[in-house]
């Protein structure tokens, strides 16, 4: 009995061959250019090896062969060019080799022009060093059939390669202005960014100073309302109605505050996690690929929700700076050790020594930071850097108990 899946449809192949044409078909104006380049070639190649008009064919079939190479040789020569952004590299090397045969045997007009859309390609969709690689070894390899073929001549053959490095340095310039504009696009981004963590950030003092004040006043009152509850009850009804008084006010001023943060209609609202949730996150991690093993020592107490969500974070991005930053990392160890008056969370992996620093140098970002503080909120300690047998590990200490706080 056959289920069927996401992606399938009833015969159960239908989409997926349907998302991979989709993934795989280049863009429509790539095709019809290699469809024009190739109609105008074939042209020509048909044009220049028919009989003269008024001439019958002559030879034997024999001769077919020829053209049908010439035919392969143009298809190869433009064809390619419709995957020129997804695959530069490869339909740069086709095509030259397409046009360097076929400048030896039949040379159309369209060659020069596949070479320079190809050349385009490749400095306008690569990194810039692969572009200048692969350019140069194109333009050698092209130089010396254009400028030794005795139907073009050496002077037109010097200035056709001008012509297909002019299509290089075009491609170049077009690329580097469009990873300009991504940069730029980029900065932005983070600018936003950063202006919404600092507009956070007031928020929670705004938040904090008003908590702090109605706190204060309340405690305030509920002592005095304490003082005078048998002597005095009308007072003591007038101090508890005050603290009634300021805790809607209380409450009405987080409520203002909270609207002004908001939340995107699609945000789901979900608990905070904790260290119950340690397998679901284990399990993720070990779908992406990484081996994770997890060891718990003593029973799990119940556990302030701080500490509880803080531990759960520090786990959470001790792994993924394994799984971002680890070299050669095939196995991690996650270890809880619960203690009455402590808990110790210890993240490891077998990841490899790096001498030049990079692999540390990679963790100690604000990663390392933001748990550290977490950590020292709740006065504990947190401990990192490499094993001495290889790899990396993170140690935090929670204290529970009199010691916490």
């Amino acid at each position: 009995m056959r289920v069927k899946g996401e992606g399938t449809s009833s015969d159960g192949r239908s989409r997926g061959w349907m998302g991979r044409f989709r993934r795989w078909r280049p863009p429509w104006p790539d095709i019809a250019l290699a469809a024009l380049l190739l109609f105008g070639s074939s042209s020509t190649v048909v044009t220049g090896r028919s009989p003269p008009v008024g001439e019958a064919p002559t030879g034997t079939g024999s001769d077919v062969w020829p053209l049908v190479a010439l035919g392969v040789l143009t298809f190869l020569q433009t064809a390619p060019l419709a995957f020129r952004r997804r695959r530069p590299i490869l339909v740069l090397t086709i095509v030259v080799i397409a046009s360097v045969i076929l400048s030896f045997i039949n040379r159309t007009p369209i060659e020069a022009f596949a070479l320079f859309i190809a050349l385009y390609s490749v400095a306008a969709h690569t990194d810039r060093q692969t572009a200048i690689r692969v350019g140069l070894a194109a333009l050698i390899v092209v130089a010396a059939p254009l400028t030794l073929n005795g139907d073009l001549g050496f002077i037109e053959g010097i200035f056709e390669l001008g012509f297909l490095a002019l299509g290089w340095m075009l491609g170049a310039y077009l690329g580097e202005l469009r990873g300009r504009a991504e940069r730029v696009q980029r900065e932005q981004e983070n600018d936003r960014r950063r202006a919404v963590a600092e507009e956070q950030a007031r928020i929670a003092r705004e938040l904090h100073d008003v908590m702090a004040h109605s706190v204060t006043v309340m405690v305030v009152q509920a002592a005095a309302a304490e003082d005078v509850f048998d002597t005095a009850p009308a007072r003591a009804r007038e101090a508890l109605s005050s603290i009634e008084a300021t805790g809607r006010q209380a409450l009405a001023e987080i409520r203002r505050v909270l609207d002004v943060i908001g939340s995107s209609d699609d945000e789901e609202l979900t608990p905070q996690p904790g260290l119950s949730r340690l397998d679901d996150l284990i399990g993720e991690v070990r779908t992406a690929g990484l081996s994770v093993v997890l060891r718990v020592d003593g029973a799990k107490p119940d556990l302030p929700a701080g500490v509880d969500l803080s531990a759960y974070r520090i786990v959470q991005e001790a792994l993924t700076n394994t799984l971002k930053h680890g070299r050669g990392v095939t196995r991690a160890t996650v270890a809880l050790r619960y203690r009455p008056d402590e808990l110790s969370v210890e993240v490891c992996d077998d990841g490899a020594q790096s001498s030049a620093g990079g692999q540390v140098g990679a963790r100690t970002g604000h990663g390392l930071i933001g748990m550290r503080e977490r950590v020292a909120l709740y006065g504990g300690e947190l401990s990192s850097g490499p094993r001495a047998g290889g790899g990396f590990e993170v140690r935090a200490r929670f204290p529970l108990g009199s010691e916490a706080g």
